[in-house]
């Protein structure tokens, strides 16, 4: 389907039917690009202080919060406690605010290996799809362009469908790439070299191996990153494969959609709809040029709002005297994104499992509070898990069904050793797979 066609036709009666506002929203996203930098700042000045107004007087957690409104939101918002992963799953119904309105619950386990869950309603939801849309747009994708997208969720809802039928999208699952799987991928990428390319770089990078070592000619525009780590021999093997560079994205499962990359190696921090604090170790503000650990506050959602969610990542924001002095945009820059490492299980037959074959299976079990995969050789691997109270063997049995299911060989064995610490670096952000496997 051609841009206007998708844009001025589909998306319209998308909307009509399904009473949402995707493109309003689209363009509300749109409207940011050609914004100066002050433009910006005040915009998001504006947003962080309607949003800390809000929290504190819908949202039960923050009812006690005293806010001067002769304070810039800057200051304002270091009133607001960090929020952590353990508060979301302690008590998510303090940050809820309290009406009957439908919500869907997002599940999370993402690279920390801790499951939580966040709930948006209709609006919030639109927000975050439209939103992805337009950032890969910046990314270089055009509107109306087939998009070929790797994942985790082998089964789409109806929605999810519709969104697939207008938007194009052809959906790969990440779970295993087998050979069959890879060169069905390829079959279809080369019929077109309009497609967008999207995924976790782990996967897009296996599909570049296969390329490489097949000597098949396939060039793309765009590769997009998303969910993992983008380590550099990804980079390089992307590149090769498809001709062109892959643009990475920073973002969370949780609603934030916090930096892309454009025309420069660093990452655009998009402040319309975050706002990024990097704090040391004691919760104070680091100088640009230093790690700190990454704290985020989304500015326009309203069923649960999250002020300063503590992510669990390490980041360093680029000083701006090294600015390069004609970016495309007028967001700050990150760079550099550090501690979302992520590694693969080799199988026996060289198919190899991502981080999120194993976290698309944890995050929907609660009973398994966290978990980490290790492998020591092609043979087998060991599950180490903490359990919830309400954990049984039943619980056991059936993750291992899961598991198995997936690998689809039973000569790999699958070991579980129940643990009641997973340890972890830096960040404070576990490493969901430990391999020893070169």
């Amino acid at each position: 389907m051609n841009n206007f066609l998708l844009e001025k036709i589909a998306l319209p009666i998308g909307d009509l039917i399904l009473k949402s506002n995707f493109v309003k929203s689209l363009n509300f996203w749109r409207s940011f690009d050609s914004l100066s930098e002050l433009e910006l700042i005040s915009h998001q000045e504006k947003q962080l202080k309607n949003q800390l107004l809000y929290a504190q007087k819908h949202i039960s957690k923050y009812k006690g919060i005293k806010i001067n409104l002769n304070k810039k939101a800057d200051e304002i918002i270091k009133s607001f406690p960090i929020l952590t992963k353990d508060d979301l799953r302690s008590n998510p119904k303090s940050l809820q605010i309290n009406n009957n309105q439908h919500v869907s619950r997002i599940y999370s386990s993402g690279s920390t290996g801790v499951s939580t869950w966040v709930s948006m309603n209709k609006l919030d939801l639109m927000s975050i799809q439209s939103l992805s849309i337009h950032l890969w747009e910046l990314c270089g994708y055009k509107l109306g362009n087939p998009i070929l997208q790797t994942g985790i969720s082998p089964k789409r809802s109806r929605l999810k469908k519709m969104k697939d039928l207008f938007f194009g999208v052809q959906y790969v699952s990440a779970f295993t790439l087998s050979t069959d799987d890879l060169k069905k991928i390829c079959s279809r990428l080369s019929k077109n070299n309009k497609y967008t390319l999207v995924g976790y770089p782990s996967s897009l990078n296996i599909i570049a191996e296969y390329i490489i070592e097949n000597n098949i000619n396939l060039k793309l525009k765009t590769v997009i990153g998303l969910g993992d780590k983008l380590f550099d021999h990804y980079k390089k093997n992307i590149q090769k494969a498809f001709g062109c560079k892959i643009h990475e994205t920073y973002g969370s499962s949780e609603g934030f959609q916090i930096g892309f990359q454009a025309d420069l190696d660093y990452m655009y921090l998009y402040t319309p709809q975050v706002y990024l604090e990097l704090l040391d170790d004691n919760n104070n503000p680091v100088k640009e040029g230093e790690i700190g650990n990454v704290v985020v506050t989304r500015l326009e959602n309203k069923h649960m709002p999250l002020i300063r969610y503590k992510l669990g990542d390490l980041a360093i924001m680029l000083p701006k005297d090294k600015y390069p002095p004609n970016r495309k945009f007028n967001f700050p820059l990150i760079e550099k994104v550090i501690g979302r490492n992520t590694d693969v299980v080799i199988l026996p037959d060289n198919r190899k499992l991502i981080v999120h074959s194993f976290t698309g299976i944890f995050e929907y079990i609660p009973e398994i509070k966290q978990f980490k995969i290790i492998q020591k050789n092609r043979k087998s691997m060991t599950v180490q898990f903490i359990p919830d109270d309400n954990f049984t063997k039943e619980v056991l049995k059936n993750s291992k069904l899961k598991l198995q299911k997936i690998i689809n060989n039973n000569n790999f064995k699958i070991y579980f050793e129940e643990v009641s610490l997973i340890g972890g670096k830096k960040s404070g952000k576990p490493q969901i797979i430990e391999s020893y496997i070169t």
